[in-house]
């Protein structure tokens, strides 16, 4: 057997192409199964015959003919496998699918070689992940631990080794705290990226499928073969294939301020979160700390506020029929939608809206939240003791997400000083997959964390996409659209994505025009001038239009040569409004000119 052999994506093609066979893998995968011996983990398992005769099949096929080949995967309970009992974690709930969920099916046809149905909180409705009537399965890292839930079992499915990936899904928090807790990725994509066909819903209207991995690179690849517009389902979006993005060299980081973060007195996470923030700078992150308390207050609207009865509505009929079916924390957290009235809803959709309103404006001096995954770290005696205050607090940075339509990462760090998972989570607008999956990558790098509950040794990151795609065009940008400063979001909120640093060629004036905020420089083609530092993105060519109606005049778009000898489209300045503005082509860079100015002035000037 193979017991040694790291079940991340790298590892296991790099492992078949030195000629180890699928069937091979899926024996392995059993074998592991039995050998850590949790029945909490599966609650159903595909007949091993049945996987290995799929697995020969696909093992007739080249390798590369599809980008999943060969990688064993689970589900959580919630979600289809045509013949295999979905309970959503409620026997009496039971039913038995003749197909595959659409993302099933679609993952399965990429490739991917589906094993089982993993436990769960029962109908998706906790973060602690034990409300279910089977056995509680054992944290990853510390069996005193919680494992964290929903999407409990899916998340040590991938700590342990058993699987290479695993879907979950996540409303509250449900993919980001099982992940956070067992030291694992968990990716919840933007909501309506992933199809919820063969999905029993928490809450439909925010409700996402999300991904377990061992590292983001993996979850990202995983995302990718994923994407697909799904016509039966009403929530679906239409999304560009995502592609892998270049981290840019300076980019803007929202967190909590001191008076707003929240740890319930765990000083071990406080301080790993502390450390976390350091890192993040030394990958190109600019710290801004921001009031959290506007996210808090949207968090509360999850299970304080009227969408409660969206759980609701999907076991009123059990309930009402077979009440002790229902596990009794269940029962206690959607009967509350007893209680609200159409005015309240309509009253809280106001008070939403409101709160988004102003959240947006403040994301758009931002390009991502860092926020600690979860708050603290729970035992199962302190969940005993207190089921709902615990579950509560395991959601404090989680709750938030899906009611402002953002889409997150959650990442491990280096471990805290009691050898506990390290864990951040980053947040972005809707759409901002890659960005947040590409920052998480540097980031996973930089702290070098373990492998979930393995003794593997992380494999190195692939290589991000550095050339526009087909449906790109680049873009050069010499001033405050560079990454990290005031203007950037007017790229980066219509998709583009960061290429590259380079220079211009020698034959161009840098000038600092008049007016603002925010400053802004003019770049004037004259061949007695200098190179000038600029950064190259690749924006949508569907978005060239919309882009230009936010350059004001003296700029424009011209072409602009570069130190290699090629021309890229970018931002170039009438010369006549170099008459009035004062040259500093002598810094080499509008960031060098930043840097020259008192402290105080660029901060003035949101810089």
């Amino acid at each position: 057997m193979l017991p040694d052999l790291a079940f991340d994506i790298q590892s296991l093609k790099k492992t078949y192409a030195d000629g180890i066979k699928p069937s091979d893998i899926i024996r392995e995968t059993y074998q592991r199964i039995k050998t850590l011996d949790d029945a909490g983990v599966f609650l159903a398992l595909r007949d091993e015959a049945a996987v290995i005769e799929e697995a020969e099949e696909l093992g007739s096929k080249p390798i590369n003919s599809k980008p999943l080949w060969g990688l064993p995967f689970a589900i959580k309970d919630n979600i289809d496998a045509g013949g295999l009992p979905t309970t959503a974690g409620c026997p009496a709930f039971s039913y038995t699918p003749a197909n595959d969920a659409f993302l099933v099916a679609r993952l399965r046809e990429e490739g991917a070689l589906l094993i089982g149905k993993t436990n769960m909180d029962q109908f998706a409705t906790g973060l602690v992940g034990t409300r279910t009537p089977h056995r509680i399965p054992k944290n990853a890292i510390d069996p005193q631990l919680v494992p964290g839930g929903s999407s409990s079992g899916s998340a040590i499915a991938v700590a342990h080794g058993l699987v290479s990936f695993a879907l979950g899904t996540d409303t509250a928090g449900s993919g980001r705290v099982p992940a956070a807790l067992n030291g694992i990725v968990g990716l919840k994509p933007s909501l309506g990226a992933l199809s919820n066909s063969g999905v029993v819903p928490a809450c439909r209207t925010l409700d996402c499928v999300s991904i377990f991995a061992l590292t983001p690179s993996d979850a990202f690849e995983i995302f990718q073969a994923a994407v697909d517009h799904d016509k039966e389902d009403p929530y679906s979006k239409i999304f560009p294939k995502p592609q892998r993005e270049v981290i840019a060299p300076h980019f803007r980081v929202g967190v909590p301020d001191v008076s707003s973060q929240l740890f319930f007195g765990d000083q071990l996470q406080q301080k790993s979160y502390r450390e976390t923030l350091k890192a993040l700078k030394d990958v190109g992150g600019e710290i801004r700390e921001i009031d959290f308390k506007p996210f808090y207050t949207v968090a509360d609207q999850l299970y304080s506020g009227p969408w409660v009865a969206e759980r609701y509505a999907v076991i009123e009929d059990l309930i009402n029929s077979q009440r002790d079916a229902v596990h009794p924390l269940t029962r206690k957290v959607t009967e509350i939608a007893k209680d609200f009235s159409a005015t309240d809803t309509f009253r809280a959709f106001y008070l939403l809206r409101k709160l988004a309103n102003d959240i947006g404006r403040e994301m758009d001096t931002l390009d991502v939240l860092c926020v600690p995954s979860v708050p603290k770290l729970f035992t199962r005696k302190e969940v005993d003791d207190d089921p709902i205050g615990t579950n509560n607090q395991l959601g404090t940075y989680t709750n938030f997400v899906n009611l402002l339509n953002m889409c997150a990462i959650a990442v491990p760090v280096a471990q805290r000083e009691d050898g506990y998972p390290g864990g951040v989570t980053l947040i972005g607008p809707s759409g901002a997959d890659a960005l947040i999956s590409t920052i998480a990558d540097a980031l996973y790098e930089k702290t070098s964390p373990p492998l979930g509950a393995t003794s593997w040794t992380a494999p190195q990151r692939a290589s991000p996409v550095t050339t526009p795609n087909t449906n790109e065009t680049e873009i050069v940008v010499v001033g405050a659209h560079m990454s990290g400063l005031p203007l950037n979001s007017q790229l980066t909120k219509r998709g583009a994505r960061f290429l590259k640093v380079t220079q211009t060629s020698p034959d161009y004036r840098l000038y600092n025009l008049p007016g603002g905020p925010p400053m802004r420089p003019g770049l004037v083609r004259d061949h007695s001038g200098a190179a000038i530092d600029i950064e190259i993105w690749a924006l949508p060519l569907g978005s060239v239009g919309p882009f230009l109606i936010d350059i004001p005049s003296p700029l424009g778009l011209g072409t602009i040569k570069l130190k290699d000898g090629t021309s890229v489209p970018g931002f170039l300045c009438e010369s006549i409004a170099a008459k009035d503005a004062e040259e500093i082509t002598h810094f080499g860079g509008w960031r060098n000119f930043l840097n020259s100015l008192a402290p105080e002035t660029s901060n003035k000037e949101g810089i």
